[in-house]
């Protein structure tokens, strides 16, 4: 598909939270390069800076970098003041803010007989501390910038938000409570929040990603030591059929058709993109 056909897209203004990651920052390039204005929220500042300069200098297009903090309203109205002043209302949201944390996984996949005398490797060692903080980052750090960025659809009535879900909200994987239950809960808001702003001509979606690499689940991917697939690795790619992680690039298209009026009657669904994961029984 040519970007180049995606005419309503040019001019728009897009905010995009943890725009500075690995994924949010193909997002970005691809939106710069569709004609919108896109502006990178970031809890590093600088990195959203940076981030934004070589965008803005490869496509030619306004890409502003903007530090915020998504678990924070107050942070989050002073970042939307700053992109309504630089770039002008605000057309499309996506929330890509997320990730998850060594701190919130569980040692053991299971409890076997074996772990029953050291049951902190378990669900029952998890600190709640860490548990909360992830759980926050994606799904609070998902409702926060939509009560925030929104208002400016509210007004023009018409808009787009698009969540970042991942696979783990349908298949839940072991030793991850916290990412999984709040992926899970993005996707039953998306839902309820797509017939909640239907009358207001604003439509939300989501992307479900499968399994792509990315700071943050490098270390349950690969083995440190040797650099080779981990146990898990090996896993994931057993079960997806197309024998491979996603690259970022790969989800150009489902986020193209989900913010432009190539999908103007669709609202309230999670667009799978996975390899076939969620299709695959293992049998």
């Amino acid at each position: 598909m040519s970007i180049a056909v995606l005419e309503d897209l040019k001019g728009k203004c897009c905010v995009i939270t943890g725009g500075a990651g690995v994924i949010g920052s193909s997002l970005v390039e691809c939106l710069a390069k569709a004609g919108m204005k896109v502006a990178i929220l970031d809890l590093n500042a600088d990195l959203a800076v940076k981030k934004a300069q070589e965008f803005a200098s490869s496509t030619g297009c306004s890409v502003i970098g903007v530090g915020a903090n998504v678990l924070e309203k107050a942070s989050l109205a002073h970042a939307k003041k700053t992109v309504n002043d630089r770039l002008g209302a605000i057309d499309i949201l996506i929330n890509a803010a997320g990730g998850n944390s060594p701190k919130a996984t569980t040692a053991a996949e299971s409890i076997e007989d074996k772990d029953l005398d050291h049951l902190e490797a378990t669900f029952f060692g998890l600190e709640m501390e860490s548990f909360r903080k992830v759980f926050d980052l994606n799904f609070i750090g998902t409702l926060l910038p939509t009560m925030v960025f929104a208002r400016d659809m509210i007004d023009r009535k018409q808009g787009v938000i698009l969540n970042i879900s991942s696979m783990n909200s349908y298949r839940p994987l072991t030793r991850i409570p916290a990412y999984s239950a709040a992926k899970a809960s993005i996707n039953n808001f998306t839902a309820w929040l797509a017939v909640h702003l239907a009358p207001q001509h604003i439509r939300v979606n989501a992307l479900a990603p499968g399994f792509f690499l990315t700071d943050q689940n490098r270390f349950l991917m690969y083995d440190q030591a040797t650099g080779n697939l981990s146990a898990r690795g090996d896993k994931i790619i057993a079960a997806t059929p197309m024998k491979r992680f996603g690259v970022p690039e790969e989800l150009h298209g489902a986020l193209l058709y989900l913010v432009s009026d190539m999908s103007k009657f669709v609202t309230g669904i999670v667009v799978p993109v996975d390899g076939g994961f969620s299709s695959y029984s293992g049998v």
